[in-house]
C-alpha cells in the first residue's frame, strides 16, 4: 500500500527550481520557458525566500509597452515594466507554506491569495521546495484499495462497540453501508471518512 499523503512534504517537488535577485529579466523568462512554470521563488543569500515572480509580473512590461504615462493607481505595475532584475520584479513577501502543513491548509492559501504554486520553507524561510495546485490533486489519484485499506482501519475499526458497518470504494467515492444503533454517530463517520486525503465524496446506504 501507498503512503497516505498528509502534509505538503509529501506531494512537493523537493528540486524545485528558484532564481537569484539579481538575475535579469531574460534570464527569469528563459529560465520558465525552459522549466515550465508560472512562477520561481526568489532566492538571497544561502536560500532564503524573498520573493516570488510570476509571469504576471513579467508581462506587466508588455501591457505597458506601447501606453503613455501611468496613471497614480499604476505606479507600482510601472515601475515593474520598467524593471529589469527579478528583485524590482518580483512579488514580495512570498506567499509561502511550511512542509508540516496539511494538504488542506496549501489548498485555502493558494485559493485565498490567488496563487498557483507556493515556495515551501523551513522555519528560516529557506527554500525546501515548491507545492502546485497539480501537486495537491495528486492526492485524488491514490487507488480505491488504498482508501479502503485506510477507512477500515481508521474509521470503522476504532468504534465502540463494534458496528456491522463496512464501506466500498469507487472513483474514490465511498459508500458506508450497514446497520447502526447509535444514529447519532453518522455525521461523525462521515466527517471522518471525508478527512482521509482522497476521498471524493462520502455515501451513506444504513439498513
Amino acid at each position: 500500500m501507498s503512503v497516505t499523503p498528509h502534509t505538503v512534504s509529501d506531494v512537493m517537488s523537493h528540486a524545485p527550481v528558484a532564481v537569484g535577485s539579481h538575475a535579469s529579466y531574460r534570464q527569469v523568462v528563459e529560465l520558465m520557458v525552459e522549466s515550465k512554470v508560472s512562477a520561481l521563488p526568489v532566492l538571497a543569500g544561502e536560500g532564503r525566500v524573498v520573493g516570488v515572480v510570476s509571469e504576471a509580473d513579467l508581462l506587466h512590461k508588455e501591457a505597458f509597452h506601447e501606453s503613455g504615462p501611468p496613471a497614480a493607481a499604476q505606479l507600482d505595475e510601472a515601475f515593474k515594466a520598467a524593471a529589469v532584475l527579478v528583485e524590482d520584479l518580483m512579488s514580495s513577501p512570498a506567499v509561502t507554506v511550511h512542509p508540516d502543513a496539511p494538504l488542506a491548509e496549501a489548498a485555502r492559501i493558494m485559493a485565498r491569495k490567488h496563487v498557483k504554486r507556493l515556495p515551501v520553507v523551513d522555519s528560516e524561510d529557506m527554500l525546501e521546495g515548491v507545492v502546485s495546485r497539480g501537486d495537491l490533486l495528486k492526492v485524488f489519484l491514490r487507488p480505491d484499495e488504498d482508501l479502503l485499506t485506510e477507512i477500515r482501519r481508521e474509521v470503522l475499526e476504532p468504534i465502540s462497540p463494534p458496528s456491522a458497518l463496512d464501506a466500498t470504494v469507487e472513483e474514490g467515492v465511498v459508500t458506508l453501508k450497514g446497520s447502526m444503533a447509535d444514529r447519532s454517530m453518522v455525521p461523525v463517520l462521515a466527517k471522518a471518512a471525508r478527512a482521509v486525503e482522497g476521498v471524493v465524496d462520502v455515501r451513506m446506504d444504513l439498513g
